[in-house]
């Protein structure tokens, strides 16, 4: 224990900060964001084609129930996301990051390859949704370790100072994937034409999935793992021989009461931004075009547009917060959220282009608000021994709740006629995220949790050595003054005592 105690306080140097090879960096980056691109591919591809898949894979039903049952379809997968989060995660955290990467981006490329196979209910019956649902379920399960592991490898790689700019390319990917799955629908509809389309062309661009996978698989194996990772392993390599190489392993009770703060501030922040995300990007062509009979082309052409400017806005975030930090984006957006759904609403049922416009675009920059910040604040909160596995649950047990979006918004307006109901939903939402913010430690140009600094190079090195000597000189200060009055107090009290001196 001694021994530990004075390792952990010996004076930090130079050679103690890790130095990110800008190489590594840009095609970890790359390949985490490729990933994530795909996962985004299918919920694009998905969530334009929803009132045709309905059509296609239940089409006995009526056509409210045939876009609540394709919705449900998206969302039922959800459930396995938890239980892949699990088993990825912590295969993540023993054998390393990029192995499970590898992994998860094959499933999920096959997976939703499979989508593009199956035949229709008029075909088979009852056997073309059940594939469906099994295809989502095998994505559901994949991506529960994508998202948290991308993320982690991501902010392993990256330097202190510019963990915000570089985790936002991780969702910038998400929006990019989302953008050309869309935009894909959109030429492909406009090529083939309604008729062609709706009877065998939506199926192709499920089928690009397998392409983009194996460019995938092909940048995720030839990178090395994380230097955070690797330095983990070189202490367990030092100490396998000591009497204690054996630690107990990690549970989710114990994640959960250990670390609960950090597992409920991870909680909150991904149930804010996803609820929003597939709100905006996965339900609306939906609400456009089933709810306001708005013309499908139109309304995917409005979200393609507001998708684009996302994309400019989505780097620069990461930028800024790593200037000011995250909080203030968290707690800005929730605000936004709360004050400004309704009147976005308001806009989008206004049946007048640029108002449907400009109350879509006031969502989209509320969520940039989130997706900006939050691959870089999630792995900063859990050390590095159980980060994958911390994150994965946490992350994918939120994920559960928000993937319901599409299909609890869809509901809430049928049943109630209402159709402002999804603006109230976000408003709820809104208050998560706010709580959140405010309860959350600000990570922005610090280290990941329980690691030495990294930099981008020596000179950059050299200036957190000196921060750091600065920041203990300054806490020294404080508590020599702290001491002084103090001891000032006491000696009060001691003049007032007879037998005190």
């Amino acid at each position: 224990m001694r021994k530990t105690t004075k390792t952990r306080n010996k004076p930090l140097n130079i050679n103690d900060i890790t130095i990110i090879d800008d190489s590594k960096l840009k095609k970890a980056i790359t390949a985490a964001a490729l990933g994530n691109a795909m996962e985004w591919f299918d919920f694009g591809v998905y969530g334009f084609l929803a009132y045709i898949l309905g059509q296609v894979f239940f089409s006995g039903a009526s056509p409210s129930v045939q876009m609540v049952a394709a919705l449900a379809t998206f969302s039922v997968p959800f459930l396995f996301r938890p239980l892949g989060g699990l088993v990825f995660g912590v295969l993540g955290d023993k054998f390393g990051r990029q192995k499970v990467l590898s992994i998860t981006i094959i499933i999920m490329s096959l997976s939703t390859f499979s989508i593009g196979l199956i035949p229709s209910y008029a075909s088979i019956g009852i056997a073309a949704p059940i594939l469906l649902l099994f295809a989502k379920l095998a994505q559901g399960f994949s991506i529960g370790g994508e998202y948290s592991g991308a993320a982690v490898f991501v902010a392993e790689y990256s330097p202190d100072r510019k963990r915000g700019f570089m985790g936002s390319w991780l969702d910038f990917g998400s929006i990019a994937g989302f953008l050309i799955g869309a935009g894909l629908v959109v030429l492909l509809s406009s090529l083939l034409g309604e008729t062609t389309f709706h009877a065998w062309g939506w199926r192709i661009p499920f089928f690009f999935a397998l392409p983009l996978g194996l460019i995938g698989l092909y940048l995720r194996h030839a990178l090395e793992e994380t230097p955070a990772f690797q330095q983990q392993n070189d202490v367990k390599d030092k100490n396998a021989h000591g009497p204690h190489d054996n630690p107990a392993k990690t549970t989710l009770k114990q994640i959960i009461t250990k670390y609960w703060h950090s597992f409920f501030v991870c909680v909150g922040l991904v149930i804010v931004t996803n609820v929003t995300y597939y709100m905006l990007l996965t339900y609306m062509p939906s609400y456009l075009s089933h709810n306001l009979n708005y013309n499908p082309d139109h309304g995917v052409l409005i979200i393609i547009a507001i998708m684009i400017g996302m994309l400019f806005v989505q780097p620069m975030i990461g930028l800024i917060s790593d200037k000011i930090g995250r909080k203030p984006f968290i707690i800005g957006g929730s605000i936004g959220l709360l004050i400004l759904a309704y009147p976005a609403f308001v806009m989008i049922n206004s049946d007048v282009i640029v108002f449907i416009f400009l109350g879509l675009l006031i969502l989209a920059v509320l969520l940039n608000c989130f997706t900006g910040v939050m691959a870089s604040i999630l792995p900063a909160i859990f050390p590095v021994s159980i980060r994958y596995s911390a994150l994965a649950i946490a992350f994918n047990v939120s994920v559960l709740i928000a993937g319901a979006t599409p299909t609890v918004a869809a509901w809430l307006v049928e049943v109630s006629n209402n159709l402002y109901m999804p603006a109230y939903y976000l408003m709820v939402v809104a208050l998560v995220g706010l709580i959140t913010g405010l309860k959350m430690k600000e990570t922005a140009n610090k280290p990941l949790r329980g690691a030495t600094p990294a930099a981008s190079d020596r000179s950059e090195a050299k200036e957190i050595l000196s921060e750091h000597f600065d920041s203990i000189e300054q806490k020294v200060e404080d508590i020599e003054q702290q001491i002084e009055t103090l001891q000032q107090q006491r000696q009060k009290l001691v003049d007032q005592h007879p037998k005190l001196d």
